[in-house]
């Protein structure tokens, strides 16, 4: 029968290999993450490309225009040639300390102003139900998984936090830095 020693030096030497097979699969995990973000940089690059091509020329005074959902439903036309920000389906950036506010179109900059006026008043998280009331749209399913997956993102870039399934808030970062700078 084997000693008590030896059946510890038998589990050290198992549970070591088990951390050096976890670091060479973190190793090929962290490999393919490096990967899959270039590859994501170069289509964001394409797609900024693309759209400075078929955006109309500075001097096309007659240029189609582009609509915006506004928070209260409405719609309001934007020139084509708009900037970056105005755009409703931009890409939310990873947050970082110091980035402003303006790196982020219109509807995600209200979802962090109403939470951000939320945490000034010492209110705790919202729901997405909650956020569409807020901005004053119907409550209906279409809206809200709308406003839900705005948030979700913004959860997955750091901007938000959701300490609390289906309740959202600003992350420490994000609250520190006040109105966005």
């Amino acid at each position: 029968m084997p000693s008590v020693v030896g059946l510890l030096e038998q589990r050290e030497c198992a549970a070591r290999r088990r951390v050096d097979e976890l670091r060479e699969e973190a190793d090929r995990i962290q490999a393919e993450l490096a990967v899959a973000e270039r590859d994501w940089n170069e289509w964001v690059i394409a797609c900024s490309r693309v759209a400075e091509v078929l955006a109309p020329d500075e001097g096309d005074v007659a240029g189609p225009d582009v609509a915006v959902d506004l928070s209260d439903g409405g719609e309001q036309p934007v020139p084509a040639g708009a900037s970056e920000s105005a755009k409703s389906k931009s890409v939310v950036p990873m947050w970082r300390a110091g980035l402003a506010w303006s790196a982020l179109s219109v509807d995600y900059q209200r979802i962090l102003r109403v939470l951000a006026d939320r945490h000034r008043l010492g209110q705790g998280p919202l729901s997405c139900q909650e956020m569409a009331v807020c901005f004053g749209l119907e409550v209906v399913p279409a809206k809200v998984e709308a406003l839900r997956s705005k948030a979700k993102r913004m959860v997955a870039r750091g901007w938000l936090v959701e300490p609390v399934p289906g309740r959202f808030s600003l992350s420490q970062g994000v609250a520190g830095q006040g109105e966005g700078l």
